[in-house]
């Protein structure tokens, strides 16, 4: 049995992971960026009669004061899971968004492992970091590219540490989702048209819109996506990268090899 922290509970495949992993016999520490997301996820863990296994909290890891109590939780396992994403043409993508972005899918995950790495070291606990990464940390697509660049960054971050840590026993893990109908895709390939303007710039509405709805068309079911997060999680070993559904692995297995043959 773990004791598991795991961010970005509030939705999609990380509360759904929350869940299963309670139900699957663990200790849970689920939080969420806001306050009401809290108040809705006790109440489902109730309904479901998690309570003994499942607690909810508030942790939005921009918030300095959030992190810092952390250091009073008792965990052997983190899974950072928390992101955004703001999306769009990266030759016109404003790049305050890009930013924005990166600091809560790098530099804040970022500090949150550090924190709970230093735990650890000063604790003796043999802890493990999953990070929760995507497919976009190992290939890109269109008008994904700032969000793919905080996955790619954070694919940097956890090989770095999976190294740096083997010593103190502190393992490392990735985790790379495909496609699933979480509606989160859906919700950042939106974030677009808050900003794209025809009068401005040379990126059409009605293009972009097009090859979203192209890229965003087939879309796996995210049970598939929990079902395997919490299998990961659970096992005592397991490799340092894991990539799912297996059509996701080979297609980012093919995209890397034609890039040494690409030519301009």
């Amino acid at each position: 049995m773990k004791k598991i922290l795991i961010t970005g509970t509030g939705t999609g495949l990380g509360r759904g992971t929350a869940i299963g992993l309670a139900q699957a016999g663990h200790q849970v520490i689920a939080t969420t960026e806001l306050w009401p997301q809290v108040s809705e996820l006790r109440a489902h863990v109730r309904e479901l009669g998690l309570q003994d296994q499942v607690t909810v909290d508030k942790l939005n890891v921009l918030d300095a004061r959030d992190l810092a109590a952390v250091a009073d939780w008792d965990f052997d396992t983190f899974v950072s899971n928390a992101a955004i994403g703001d999306c769009g043409p990266m030759a016109e993508i404003p790049v305050e968004l890009v930013r924005r972005t990166f600091e809560t899918n790098v530099f804040a995950n970022l500090e949150l492992a550090q924190r709970c790495v230093r735990k650890w070291v000063d604790d003796g606990t043999a802890g493990r970091l999953v990070i929760v990464s995507s497919m976009g940390g190992l290939l890109t697509a269109f008008g994904l590219g700032a969000y793919c660049a905080t996955k790619h960054a954070l694919e940097a971050i956890a090989a770095t540490l999976r190294d740096e840590l083997a010593p103190s026993g502190i393992t490392v893990q990735t985790i790379n989702p495909g496609a699933y109908r979480t509606g989160f895709n859906d919700r950042i390939a939106e974030t677009t048209f808050r900003w794209l303007d025809d009068t401005v710039h040379f990126n059409r509405t009605k293009d972009v819109r097009a090859r979203f709805a192209e890229i965003l068309a087939d879309q796996d079911d995210p049970q598939d996506m929990i079902d395997k997060m919490v299998e990961i999680i659970g096992a005592e070993h397991g490799a340092y990268r894991n990539v799912w559904p297996p059509a996701t692995e080979e297609l980012i297995k093919q995209v890397q090899e034609a890039a040494w043959t690409r030519t301009v």
